[in-house]
């Protein structure tokens, strides 16, 4: 799943950028698109003959709209595509490994009808470390796996979810990390939190406690 991340060379500065509410990227996470609009095919096209590299953010309801569109949290996760097919009506099929993340400097001019970023990642140099997972027991800040695990069964229950438990039983506890707050159905806002995370303790210990006041919540 993480294989070569620590190998990346020449990030650009300047990347195009797909605005997607409520889809989250997380170094080492692999996300599926389905991309159809013509700008973002025409982005999809112009990544592939370039780095293969494009960056994931949320649109931020709370921010004014500005010139190429509505306003957009500061971070975001840059990813590679690793997969690519095109559809019989014209749709491209990809997926996009997270790489590291990153902070809007300011956009850079728009291209084909898509929108690029200068970004920096600086401050998120450490996602670029290879994910070994080889946490043992212990997801972080005190937490462990059965923890963890006992929160996702009583929050699963209380919203309807069907899970492979064995599937969940076998992947390492940072693929779990991962796969959880990328997949889990929470709030644009609370997925933005989980991104923003400083490391994968701190990202640990929020999904905890946000499984903990979704399950809360189904009762209340």
């Amino acid at each position: 799943m993480t294989s070569g991340i620590g190998r990346i060379e020449g990030i650009p500065e300047i990347f195009p950028i797909f605005p997607l509410t409520g889809a989250l990227l997380l170094p080492g996470g692999r996300l599926p698109l389905n991309i159809f609009e013509p700008r973002y095919l025409a982005m999809v096209d112009d990544a592939l003959g370039a780095g293969r590299m494009l960056g994931m953010i949320q649109p931020d309801c709370s921010a004014a709209v500005v010139e190429h569109g509505p306003g957009l949290f500061r971070q975001g996760c840059l990813g590679r595509v690793t997969a690519f097919s095109e559809t019989d009506d014209g749709r491209y099929l990809i997926t996009l490994l997270g790489l590291v993340r990153f902070s809007v400097v300011e956009e850079a001019e728009m291209r084909r009808g898509y929108r690029r970023v200068h970004g920096d990642i600086t401050p998120f140099r450490h996602d670029l470390e290879d994910l070994t997972g080889g946490l043992c027991d212990s997801i972080g800040q005190g937490i462990t796996r059965g923890q963890l695990m006992d929160s996702l069964h009583r929050y699963f229950s209380a919203t309807g979810v069907e899970a492979n438990w064995d599937a969940i039983d076998e992947i390492s506890d940072s693929e779990l990390i991962i796969t959880l707050c990328m997949a889990c159905p929470f709030t644009p806002v609370e997925k933005q939190a989980l991104l923003e995370a400083w490391n994968a303790s701190e990202r640990a210990s929020a999904l905890l406690a946000l499984l903990e006041i979704n399950t809360h919540g189904t009762h209340t």
